[in-house]
C-alpha cells in the first residue's frame, strides 16, 4: 500500500533524519556476521590449488602468531571498555555512555573476533597439506595489519573519552543536533504554520494507555503514528516525551475524530533503559548538569571544571534562544496539509531548569563558579528575545546576591570569566 507523504510542521530541516527511531546495533549480529564470513573466506583461501604456494608448516606458525596476538588484543578491548566507562561513571557522570555506545567499540570487536576466526578455520582446512596458497599469509598479515590500525583508532578514542574537553564538546555537538531539529532558528526562511498549544480537533476522544511494566521512552516512531491517523482521518496527540518514564495505566496517546489502531499507537513508543541522544533535546543539558553537579560536590570539589560546564552550556543555550521556543507544540501533517500527529517539545524554561539550576544552587559557595554563572546569564540575556528574558534575569538577580554575600567586592564589579 502507497503511504501517503509526511509534512514536518514547526521542525527543523534536520528532523527529517530523526522522525523515525533510529536502530539499535545490534552488536551480537555483527558479531556472527563477521565469524561467518571469516570461516568461509579462511576455508576458501585454504583450498586454493593454483598460484604461487608455501609451505603450510610456515603459514601455519603465522596463523598462530596472529590468532594469539588478536586474542591478546580482544582482551585489551574489554579491558579499554571497563576501565573507561568505570572511569567516565566515577568522574562525569554514571548516565554518560558516549564511549560505550560508539559503534566503534563492538565493530572492531567484531573485525578482531572474526580474524581469530579466519586463523583458526584457515589452519584446520589447511590440516596436513604440504603447502598452500600464497594468498592465505597475505591476507593474514594484511588483516592483522588492519586490526592494529582499528585498535590504534580505539585507543585513541578511549583517551579522548577520558578528557573533559573532548566529552563537553561531544555533548555540545549532540546538544545542538537536537536542538536544531527541536528548535529550528527563526527567520531561516523555512515556513512557520500556526501550531496551537492545544489541538483544535473535532470529534470523540479515546485515550490508548501503557500496558506494560515501568518503562523509560527511548524514542518515538513519529511517521509510523502520523500515517496510522492519516489512514483513518484522525489526529494523534501524544502525551509521551522522549526521555520520560511510562508507568502501567499511563496514557500515550489521545486520538481524535477517528480510530486508530492501539497497536500502530504503542508500537510507535521504542523503549529501553537508557536515554539517547536520537530525539532527547533535554539530555545534552541534563548531563552537563550532572558533570557540573559532580565537579561541585564536597567530594570532588573542582569549580574549574563546572566553569567549563557552564562555557559549553552557554553555547547550548544561545543557540536555543535564537530558535523557535514560543511554541509547545510540533507537529506532522499529510500531503492535505491536515494535523496527523501532535507532540509536546520541552519548553525553553524547562531546558534553562535542567541545565542550569542544580548548578546555580551547589555554586552558592563557590563564588569563581557563580562569577561565571552572572556572565553565561548576561550573556544569553544579551541575545534573547523578549519572551526569554524574564526567567534569565530573576535568576541573574539571584546570582548577583548570592554574589554579594559571598563577596562583597564582586557587587561593585563587572561580569568576569
Amino acid at each position: 500500500m502507497h503511504e501517503p507523504p509526511m509534512t514536518l510542521l514547526g521542525l527543523g530541516r534536520s528532523a527529517e533524519r530523526v522522525v523515525r527511531p533510529r536502530r539499535a546495533l545490534r552488536a551480537g549480529s555483527a558479531h556472527a556476521v563477521a565469524v561467518a564470513v571469516a570461516v568461509a573466506l579462511g576455508i576458501l583461501l585454504s583450498r586454493i590449488d593454483g598460484g604461487a604456494r608455501v609451505a603450510s608448516d610456515r603459514v601455519v606458525d603465522v596463523l598462530k602468531v596472529v590468532g594469539l596476538g588478536v586474542l591478546s588484543i580482544t582482551t585489551l578491548i574489554f579491558s579499554l571498555l571497563f576501565l573507561v566507562v568505570q572511569w567516565a561513571a566515577g568522574n562525569f557522570s554514571h548516565r554518560l555512555t558516549l564511549f560505550r555506545s560508539d559503534p566503534v567499540v563492538w565493530r572492531v570487536f567484531a573485525f578482531t573476533i572474526g580474524v581469530l576466526a579466519f586463523t583458526v578455520a584457515s589452519m584446520l582446512t589447511i590440516g596436513s597439506r604440504p603447502s598452500v596458497s600464497l594468498a592465505v599469509p597475505v591476507t593474514t598479515l594484511v588483516l592483522a595489519a588492519l586490526t592494529l590500525l582499528l585498535v590504534r583508532r580505539l585507543q585513541l578514542d578511549a583517551l579522548r573519552s577520558i578528557q573533559l574537553s573532548h566529552v563537553l564538546d561531544d555533548l555540545r555537538g549532540r546538544g545542538l543536533d537536537a536542538l536544531a531539529m527541536y528548535y529550528p532558528p527563526v527567520g531561516d526562511g523555512e515556513p512557520r504554520p500556526a501550531l496551537p498549544d492545544g489541538p483544535e480537533t473535532s470529534g470523540p476522544v479515546s485515550s490508548v494507555r501503557w500496558r506494560e511494566d515501568a518503562a523509560l521512552v527511548e524514542q518515538l516512531d513519529l511517521v509510523r503514528a502520523a500515517r496510522a491517523a492519516a489512514r483513518t482521518g484522525a489526529v494523534v496527540v501524544l502525551r509521551v516525551r522522549v526521555g520520560g518514564t511510562l508507568y502501567r495505566g499511563d496514557v500515550v496517546a489521545d486520538v481524535h475524530g477517528g480510530p486508530v489502531p492501539e497497536e500502530d499507537v504503542l508500537g510507535s513508543v521504542v523503549v529501553g533503559r537508557e536515554r539517547t541522544f536520537h530525539q532527547d533535546p533535554a539530555l545534552a543539558f541534563r548531563l552537563l548538569a550532572d558533570i557540573g553537579l559532580r565537579a561541585l560536590s564536597p567530594a570532588v570539589n573542582d569549580p574549574a571544571t563546572a566553569v567549563q560546564v557552564l562555557d559549553t552550556l552557554e553555547d547550548l543555550l544561545r543557540r536555543l534562544v535564537a530558535g523557535d521556543t514560543g511554541r509547545a507544540t510540533r507537529a506532522i501533517a499529510d500531503r492535505t496539509g491536515a494535523v496527523r500527529l501532535v507532540m509536546s517539545v520541552p519548553g525553553w524554561e524547562e531546558l534553562l531548569r535542567t541545565g542550569l539550576d542544580d548548578v546555580l544552587d551547589a555554586a552558592a559557595n563557590a563564588p569563581m563558579v557563580l562569577a561565571r554563572c552572572r556572565v553565561l546569564l548576561s550573556g544569553v540575556l544579551a541575545v534573547a528575545p523578549a519572551g526569554c528574558r524574564p526567567v534569565l534575569e530573576r535568576r541573574l538577580r539571584w546570582t548577583e546576591r548570592r554574589l554579594a554575600d559571598r563577596r562583597p567586592s564582586f557587587a561593585a564589579d563587572g561580569p568576569t570569566g
